[in-house]
């Protein structure tokens, strides 16, 4: 049982430093191309939030499998 949570919580971990990294860098490059394009008004903030979610997603699933994958080795 102790194997098994371990193994969880490494992949809790994974996802959330993913999201928190693919967060981060969304809503930098999120605001690079609202200003880029001239994104009017208060689009702006939408395009970034839809940025920083999609590009934080990505990064947790991506970062999330890896640690899942890492998780079967044994070393």
């Amino acid at each position: 049982m102790g194997r098994e949570s371990s193994c969880l919580a490494r992949v809790t971990t994974g996802v959330a430093v993913g999201g928190a990294v693919g967060g981060a860098v969304g809503a930098v490059y999120g605001t690079y191309e609202a200003i880029r394009y001239k994104v009017p008004g208060l689009l702006k903030i939408r395009y970034i939030g839809q940025t920083t979610l999609g590009s934080a997603a990505v990064f947790g699933l991506f970062l999330g499998a890896g640690s899942l994958i890492h998780c079967g080795k044994s070393y």
